[in-house]
């Protein structure tokens, strides 16, 4: 449960309808089993004590007892279990003479309290009004396995380890989630970070994958934790089958899923970054109309071994038909950025210095995308290529083909004399290779290109990409700076599946300028400022940097999520630990601290681009922070990590 993960399980027992102490058995079997994986919440399907079909049998005052004896029995033999387990049974209030569908919230051998089901399905092959009364509104108790608990549709049970505030569990049943108003909304806005459904739901063609919508939506609206437990094998199939379809979902994303099988579902739920998420929402408020009455428990804080998927690259889906969506999606979104911008302005060109390196390629690419949305030529694109000291013949090639391949208009300015005159001017040596050496060059170029624009009323394009903002791997007043950057919303990882996703798709249709892709994607990535050796280039940018997979990695967590230095270590090593020691990930991910917090002055003036993801560094949207924020208290948490190494 450390850094906020709590393994949960939906569990499907197999089940005998009407044989309590057979279905006891075998409940508190599957608890013990999951107490062994480390689960410390778990969500039982609905009436699984006696079975969901028992049909008249409900109105028997023999099940209802052997209901409780096996509830009994399952208290005396998870005593000693440090979990939460919501448990599924009809409860008979003597109070009201009403029977209620309920979930048992039972810890340790106690139960905590009792949630009644509130929506009661009486249509189609349901016939629950004909048994259980609503638990809307209800709010008393009642004697249970010799203890006065709480009968209440208004219960959240609340972690009372201070380690762990942020976990707080709400309970519904399943026709509640597929209500108008599920109770769930109330009680995650009364601080319910997980949901557990506990369910009965049989199996139709094509039902699983509404049911798995309404699911991943609903934890996604509710910026929470959801775990559904299905019935499952041993139900009656008189007339339904019932196939324990069971999902965990958190924030809108399915973590772990399975059908047609009995056992445990098994995962993590993040609460930490669940709570993080409500703080940011400024949309997120407290349900004040209704009081949720607040049950505390207590839970051993311990490691939490992770099984849930942890992305190395979580900009870029793992899926390939994912990808291939995600690409479409974002180069449109940019260009239709760039579209509006060169209508308003009513720009005559748009000006991109082409290196033949990635990021200037998505660049022209995006441009010209936007030139076809606008039924205008790409010759309107000017294309600068700019050589210089560190200019190799492979990526000047690459752009100039790039160029023709697009139907730019290609201009061809060779920087280097201009660059030396002012060295010259300024006393810089051509053999002290420093940052001015460097910049110069960088400077130079957005100089030509911004004169190019004025010339032809055009709009200079910006190249740079958002792991370099992140960075501030950009020269101040130089790449730094543009008209439109297309691509300050872009991550570097991101960029090179974009270009390669274009160049798969033109491959049949231009296979040059798909070959001139492939090859720009195969070029390391480089500045090109330091003169090259042997033709070759000399100046690799994640040697000096560090890998952009991991900058990209630590920019998902550290910046969008907040997550401190300790835990993005943690998912880091889970993600990548084959491929990097915990040394490289430490010193990179001290590296992208101290980067990010010294070059907010170059993000605090950045030019407008379009936002295409979640993370985004412009200075009046996404990311407001002071140039002059200190990094201290980030990298002292680091220190200490390097010293545990």
């Amino acid at each position: 449960m450390r850094d906020g993960f709590v393994k949960v399980a939906a569990g499907t027992p197999r089940i005998r309808v009407a044989d309590c102490r057979y279905n006891a058995e075998q409940i508190f079997t599957l608890m013990r089993e999951a107490d062994k994986q480390g689960v410390k919440v778990l969500a039982l399907p609905e009436l699984c004590l006696t079975g969901y079909t028992c049909g008249d049998l409900f109105l028997q005052p023999t099940l209802l007892k052997g209901a409780e004896e096996g509830l009994r029995t399952i208290l005396d033999a998870t005593k000693n279990l440090d979990m939460v387990a919501a448990v599924g049974l009809p409860v008979w209030n003597k109070w009201d003479n009403k029977l209620y569908n309920c979930a048992a919230v039972i810890q340790s051998g106690e139960i905590l309290g009792l949630i009644p089901k509130t929506y009661l399905p009486n249509y189609g092959e349901f016939y629950e009004g004909r048994w259980f009364a609503s638990g809307a509104g209800v709010d008393g108790s009642v004697s249970l396995c010799g203890e006065q608990v709480s009968l209440c549709d208004r219960l959240v049970f609340a972690c009372n380890n201070p380690d762990l505030p942020e976990l707080v569990i709400g309970v519904e049943l399943c026709e509640d989630l597929w209500a108008p108003e599920p109770p769930s909304a109330a009680l995650a806005r009364a601080g319910a970070t997980v949901i557990l459904n506990l369910s009965a739901s049989n199996e139709l063609v094509g039902k699983a994958s509404y049911r798995r919508g309404l699911v991943s939506g609903q934890s996604g609206r509710l910026v929470c934790g959801y775990v559904y437990a299905d019935a499952g094998e041993g139900e009656s199939t008189t007339d339904l089958v019932f196939a324990g379809h069971n999902i965990i979902a958190e924030n809108g994303g399915i973590l772990a899923q399975r059908r047609f099988a009995c056992g445990l579902t098994v995962s993590e739920l993040d609460v930490k970054r669940l709570t993080y998420e409500r703080q940011r929402m400024n949309t997120y408020s407290a349900d004040k109309s209704r009081e949720i009455w607040r049950i505390a428990f207590d839970l051993e804080l311990a490691d939490t071994r992770l099984t849930r998927p942890v992305s190395s690259t979580p900009f870029v889906p793992q899926d390939q038909n994912d990808r291939a969506e995600r690409c479409n999606e974002i180069l449109y979104i940019a260009a239709l950025g760039l579209k509006k911008r060169l209508e308003h302005t009513g720009a005559k060109t748009a000006v991109v210095g082409l290196s033949g390196g990635l990021d200037s390629t998505l660049a022209v690419l995006i441009t010209a995308l936007s030139m076809e949305m606008l039924d205008r030529p790409a010759s309107d694109i000017i294309a600068v290529t700019m050589p210089c000291f560190g200019t190799t013949d492979r990526t000047r090639s690459n752009a100039v083909l790039l160029a023709q391949r697009l139907g730019c208009t290609l201009k061809t300015i060779d920087i280097g004399r201009a660059v030396k005159v002012h060295f010259e001017d300024i006393g810089q040596s051509m053999e002290d290779h420093d940052v001015t050496f460097e910049n110069g060059q960088a400077r130079e170029r957005t100089q030509v290109l911004m004169d190019i624009a004025n010339q032809t009323g055009g709009l200079v394009i910006g190249t740079g990409d958002l792991s370099e903002l992140a960075l501030g791997w950009c020269t101040y007043n130089g790449d730094h700076m543009s008209n439109y950057a297309v691509n300050a919303g872009i991550p570097k990882t991101l960029v090179r599946h974009l270009v390669s996703f274009i160049s798969d798709d033109k491959e049949a249709e231009d296979p040059q300028l798909s070959g001139v892709l492939s090859d720009i994607l195969d070029t390391p990535v480089s500045p090109e400022l330091l003169p090259a050796i042997e033709g070759q280039i000399a100046q690799k940018t994640e040697d000096l940097v560090g890998p952009y997979e991991l900058h990209d990695f630590y920019l998902y967590y550290a910046i969008r999520w907040g997550f401190p230095p300790r835990k993005v270590l943690r998912l880091a090593e889970q993600a990548m630990g084959k491929r990097y020691d915990r040394a490289t990930l430490l010193k990179w991910l001290n590296s992208f601290y101290r980067r990010f917090f010294s070059q907010q002055f170059k993000r605090s003036c950045l030019a407008d681009g379009p936002k295409v993801g979640s993370v985004a560094l412009s200075p009046r949207g996404d990311w407001r922070m002071p140039s002059d924020a200190v990094a201290a208290l980030w990298l002292e948490e680091l220190e200490e990590l390097e010293g545990l190494s």
